[in-house]
């Protein structure tokens, strides 16, 4: 194979593809070194080739040439590829901070878990055994129970929507959605549940804005916010469903005129299972305001809440132009 060589200046001759390896070289052990991850490299014979700063940081007696600890081998995610010939493998791990923080948050998120299916379990014990009780209305029982199953559906399902949200199995957005004709689906499928709950309605909308979401997040995240005024705004609200081009982008809003949230607790509407004092003992499942701030959140967006009690709650959800 004939190579071609330039001469610059004076200096020694280059190599084009030579100076392109070097560039690789350099640029694939930069990846590694500035990389905000423990990330390592190892050989076949899983010895240590490269590491990322934050690795050597966190990893003591790390060293290139060196075995690579057996903790870390066992716990990190192993890629394994060849390049050249040779057989090399590329560990992820997470730090010890990381790993403490993500344990207390998955703790805390099993134990509001437990408690939320706690309550209606134990509802449905109740009635099973109410039903077996001498001149019981069995049958106006076993329809109390059913509702208490179905509010366990409900949670279930939101628990492992937001699962799959958080994990990112569960894709946002894919392009943008026409926004007007899905709140309309979605204000007619609750118009029986607002009726009940004597919530009116309204939907004011530019019929041709876009929001960056796939229909069915559309779907989720008006539902939700309407289903949060339908059950807690009270008897006689009005709730306004508005979307609309502003400066630099796209607001979906949700304000109804009902009873409200004291403003010390608007700032946590958005925690999953937090409820305010009137929500404890409604039907809802406590994820679906966090459900919304996901989605939204995922999409580039913000979400925020005022108002006050006795002077109704709005919601804000901007998108920004893309």
């Amino acid at each position: 194979m004939r190579r071609f060589f330039r001469r610059s200046g004076n200096g020694p001759r280059s190599d084009p593809a030579l100076d392109e390896l070097r560039l690789e070289a350099k640029r694939g052990r930069a990846l590694v070194e500035e990389s905000r991850e423990i990330v390592v490299v190892l050989d076949e014979d899983e010895r240590v080739v490269a590491a990322s700063r934050r690795a050597r940081e966190l990893l003591s007696g790390l060293e290139e040439g060196a075995p690579a600890p057996n903790a870390l081998v066992r716990s990190a995610l192993t890629i394994p590829y060849e390049v050249d010939g040779r057989r090399e493998t590329i560990l992820y791990a997470r730090d010890s901070g990381d790993m403490a923080a993500y344990e207390e948050l998955r703790a805390g998120f099993t134990a509001a878990v437990s408690h939320e299916l706690r309550t209606p379990l134990a509802r449905v014990l109740a009635l099973l055994e109410s039903a077996a009780l001498p001149g019981a209305d069995v049958g106006d029982l076993i329809q109390q129970a059913q509702g208490e199953v179905d509010q366990i559906r409900e949670l279930i399902d939101d628990i492992l929507f937001l699962s799959e949200l958080e994990s990112g199995h569960e894709v946002v957005g894919l392009g943008t959605t026409r926004v007007f004709p899905l709140v309309v689906e979605v204000v007619e499928s609750l118009e029986e549940q607002a009726v009940r709950a004597g919530v009116a309605i309204e939907v004011e909308a530019d019929e041709d804005a876009e929001l960056p979401l796939r229909p069915r997040m559309i779907r989720v995240v008006v539902q939700n916010l309407a289903q949060n005024a339908v059950r807690y705004a009270g008897p006689g609200a009005h709730l306004r469903l508005s979307l609309r081009h502003e400066e630099g982008g796209v607001e979906l809003v949700a304000a109804d005129d009902g009873v409200g949230v004291a403003e010390e607790d608007l700032p946590r509407l958005f925690e999953r299972f937090y409820r305010a004092d009137r929500a404890r003992a409604s039907r809802g499942t406590g994820l679906g305001l966090a459900i919304v701030k996901h989605v939204v959140s995922s999409a580039g967006g913000t979400v925020e809440a005022t108002g006050a009690r006795g002077r109704g709650l709005t919601i804000r959800c901007f998108f920004p132009a893309a």
